[in-house]
């Protein structure tokens, strides 16, 4: 993608994210992410009715009249997104590639954080940590963090995420929600020191998995003879996709990984999104927001 194609689909990008962040995604965001507590604003009399313990006594004592404190939330949070930009995100059969679905999600998070005066910041990774940016607020960050999504070219091919939360640890302290996009694909060996990071940070952080996907992940089409080659390690392989028992096997293999992720991810405690390549990302954001809101609530209960 050169520069001129590239600015015109960030431009594009943030044209379709904020309209769905203002009609759908907004209020949705700031009412599952709260601030870090409430601060005083302002002191007013006392009216009948309020609460006592907000009496400012210092001040009750040298005027003579009950004051009482006024809060507002503080709102800013630490909004830390952790891309993959490994050789498979840029697997793509129909719709998007799974690289442009995680800038459009991106975008989509970015944008609802800024609306919300939050800070956000970003960590690109393969197998080793290949950009950070740091949290900050305003519209040209946002841009700046969606150009880079869609536009950084990977260094290397593997994916390693436990890499990227040891490094988000390292480097963003306190509190923070830290959205990971990725396709969970990183290697098995990999998979005990993944599991490790994970459980950490997700003691640190509110942490939120989003999981992306191309159809065709999920089940073989059936096209005649295919040769496919794994991005991140060059290994071809000849399928037969006419093949009932093949396509049938696939299947089950890819949805076993994809279970074994989901069981992963909520036994960690961590929440998880599924997002496909040919679908709409603004529907599963809506209805995780909706999600956590309402588990919320019941939990306030």
């Amino acid at each position: 993608m050169d520069t001129r194609e590239l600015l015109k689909t960030i431009r594009q990008l943030e044209i379709a994210t904020r309209k769905a962040v203002r009609s759908q995604l907004a209020g949705g965001y700031h009412s599952v992410f709260k601030g870090r507590g409430m601060v005083v604003s302002d002191l007013r009399p006392y009216q009948l009715g309020d609460d006592w313990r907000a009496v400012n006594w210092n001040v009750t004592a040298r005027t003579g009249e009950l004051y009482v404190k006024e809060f507002i939330e503080e709102r800013e949070l630490i909004v830390m997104l952790l891309v993959d930009i490994s050789a498979s995100q840029n697997f793509a059969t129909r719709g998007l590639s799974k690289r442009e679905l995680a800038a459009k999600l991106a975008a989509l998070i970015a944008f609802s954080a800024i609306r919300n005066r939050d800070k956000v910041g970003l960590c690109l990774y393969s197998d080793e940590v290949e950009l950070y940016l740091p949290p900050k607020k305003g519209r040209p960050h946002g841009l700046h963090l969606i150009r880079e999504v869609l536009g950084h070219q990977a260094k290397n091919t593997g994916s390693r995420l436990d890499k990227a939360l040891q490094f988000v640890a390292r480097v963003v302290h306190g509190h923070t929600v830290a959205f990971v996009v990725s396709d969970f694909l990183d290697p098995p060996k990999h998979q005990q020191a993944l599991e490790r990071a994970l459980r950490v940070a997700a003691i640190r952080h509110d942490l939120v998995a989003i999981e992306v996907s191309d159809p065709f992940e999920r089940e073989l089409p059936k096209v005649g003879l295919l040769q496919v080659r794994d991005v991140e390690n060059g290994r071809m392989l000849t399928l037969d996709s006419d093949d009932a028992n093949l396509r049938r096997a696939y299947a089950q293999q890819q949805e076993q990984r994809l279970q074994q992720n989901r069981e992963r991810l909520a036994r960690l405690g961590i929440d998880h999104l599924f997002v496909s390549t040919d679908a709409d990302p603004v529907v599963p954001l809506v209805k995780f927001f909706a999600r956590r809101q309402s588990r919320a609530g019941k939990g306030a209960a």
